[in-house]
């Protein structure tokens, strides 16, 4: 499974990179976030690993470890899920566009049961999800998100 979005923030890519990979701020752009616990010492960068507790609407809580796998400040960032149920890693990049940045995201992975047997409505639902994430994220970053 695959799901592919390209939005753009009128802020400087470090700015995006900043927020983006910065723990503390991952709830206010990822809504569905109702934990999130920070499991190497030191500032973000690769290797970094977070244990993150998710609350989907509708849906069970669970628990995921989450890990930098790439860290091109202000570039690229990957996130592979190294623990947890659903193995969808998900790859930002950033690049300069008209006093702001473009940021292409793609999440991938092989969901298994019945998430992946309902293949389409399994993408379309996380395809909506993040497209909500990515329009908080360039709300806040616009200052318009609180």
């Amino acid at each position: 499974m695959r799901v592919e979005e390209s939005f753009t923030v009128a802020r400087e890519p470090t700015d995006v990179f900043d927020y983006l990979t910065d723990p503390a701020k991952l709830r206010d752009w990822q809504t569905t976030k109702t934990g999130v616990e920070v499991l190497t010492p030191g500032p973000p960068g690769p290797g970094t690993r977070i244990r993150e507790t998710t609350k989907p609407p509708g849906g069970r809580e669970f628990v995921q470890v989450t890990e930098f796998t790439e860290f091109d400040r202000p570039r690229k960032v990957t996130v592979h899920v190294v623990e947890g149920p659903y193995p969808v890693d998900g790859t930002w990049t950033f690049a300069p566009a008209d006093g702001g940045t473009e940021v292409h995201f793609f999440a991938e992975g092989e969901l298994t049961g019945l998430l992946g047997r309902l293949g389409p409505i399994t993408r379309m639902l996380l395809s909506r999800q993040f497209a909500g994430f990515h329009r908080r994220l360039r709300a806040n970053l616009e200052g318009a998100g609180g």
